[in-house]
This record gives C-alpha cells, structure tokens and sequence, in this order.
C-alpha cells in the first residue's frame, strides 16, 4: 500500500466517522434515542450506512462532547441533562466566547479581516428591520447568526479557543442559536432578535476599536440573552420538547446532579 493510498483510506475514514458523529447526534437530539437508552451499534449500522468501527468512534466523540455516557456493562448509553446542566452550558458557552471576543481586539484586526463580519451585521439589521418577521425572516436570522459566531472565533485566531467553543456549542441549548425558533412563536420574538442585534452591532465596534475587556463583557451578556430565553422554555415543558435536544431533560428544573 503507498502512502498515498494510506492517506486516501484515512480521510474515507474520517469522513464516515464525522457522517456518524453527526447522525447520531442528531437522532439524539430529535429525541430518537432517548436519555438512559443503550445504543446499539449493530443497530446504528443500518441506520447509518456506515461500518460498526466509524459507529464505536463517533459514540467516543459523543462521550467527550458529554452527550452519551460509557454503560455500566459496556457501550454507551444516551444521557440526561438537568435545567442546571443546561444553563451551565450555556454559561460556558458565553464565557468561551468573552474570551474569543477579547483575543480578537487584543489582534487588532484590519478592515480586511473585519470586512465579513462588518457584512454579516449589516445582513442581520435588515432581516430584523421589518415590524413583523416571517419564517423566512428567522430562518435568515439562524443563518447569519451561526456566521457571526463563527467568524468572531475565526478572528481570536486561536485553535485552542475554537476547538472549546466547539465542544461547549454541542451540548443541548448550549449553540448560539438554540432558541432562535422558539422567538419565532412568540409575539415579542422579533424584540428579543433586535436585541441581540445590537449586541452584535455593539461587539463589532469593540473589536474594531481594539477594546478586549469590553468586547469580553459583551460577549458574555449576549449569551445571557440564552440564560434568559431557557428560564422561559422551562416554564412551559411542552414549547421545550418541540425544540431538538428538548427530550433529554429529565430532572425538575433548577435540580443539580
């Protein structure tokens, strides 16, 4: 075998792994595989499309991002969060994303580096510009805000950074966009987006300005917005369970593990 073959077979590999990951993650998440279920490899073959060695490495995967926990006569076993578990989540997230925030001013960015951030904020005024939002409008929203987040760990310029905001990202209602549907039901959903917005008008001008403490501080409140959105879905279990992820609460609100 060449090395070139050898290379080829470990990127084919990869992908099945990360195809895997990704499926299981979201049969997880869609409440397919609920909390305290075994998962069946065998099963997840079929299911999946892919060989059982890609399905063994994906659950590893899973079990660092904290989704599934090692079963006590092996394999994995899909696992519950509490409210607490989720708001720490959440916590974390923000904390991350302070710290990116600041690395990020701390580089000086130039107005190349700053250009599609600058675009994607002027894309996000006009999707919440208009009194009354569509479907379309927070499908939009969901999109240009997953860019914003990206692009403000894209400029702390920390591999280290990202990979933790990844991590943290992939716990239930952890992502920056977990609640973004659940606004889409409410008749002030459209006030809570004009809110964010500004935070991400106001963390754009901080970074610009090179102001790290600042733009971390920011960073942080704008996660709080999420705090403040899960206190809400909590109260009403049912807007909860139509959310993904929403199935693996299990514990009363506000209980620690």
């Amino acid at each position: 075998m060449t090395a070139r073959t050898a290379a080829a077979e470990e990127d084919g590999r990869g992908m099945q792994v990360g195809r895997a990951q990704q499926g299981l993650r979201e049969l997880i998440l869609a409440g397919d595989l609920p909390p305290g279920k075994r998962v069946s490899e065998p099963a997840m073959v079929d299911r999946l499309g892919v060989s059982r060695t890609p399905v063994r490495l994906a659950l590893e995967r899973l079990a660092r991002e904290g989704l599934v926990t090692p079963g006590a006569s092996g394999g994995f076993v899909v696992r519950a969060f509490t409210a607490a578990d989720l708001a720490d989540g959440i916590e974390v997230r923000g904390t991350l994303e302070g710290l990116a925030a600041r690395l990020a001013a701390e580089r000086r960015p130039t107005a190349a580096d700053l250009a599609p951030l600058r675009a994607c904020v002027a894309d996000l005024d006009r999707v919440v510009a208009p009194p009354t939002l569509s479907e379309a409008d927070f499908d939009a929203y969901v999109r240009l805000n997953a860019f914003f987040h990206e692009e403000l760990v894209r400029l702390a310029g920390s591999g280290v950074v990202a990979r933790a905001i990844e991590q943290a990202s992939a716990q239930p209602f952890a992502g920056p966009s977990a609640f973004v549907r659940l606004h889409a039901t409410e008749p002030a959903g459209r006030d809570t987006l004009v809110v964010a917005q500004e935070q991400h008008r106001l963390l754009l001008d901080a970074i610009t300005r090179g102001q790290g403490a600042r733009a971390e501080a920011l960073a942080a409140e704008h996660a709080r917005v999420a705090q403040r959105r899960l206190g809400a879905a909590l109260a009403d279990r049912d807007r909860l369970d139509g959310l993904p992820g929403g199935s693996l609460l299990r514990l009363a609100a506000g209980k620690r593990a």
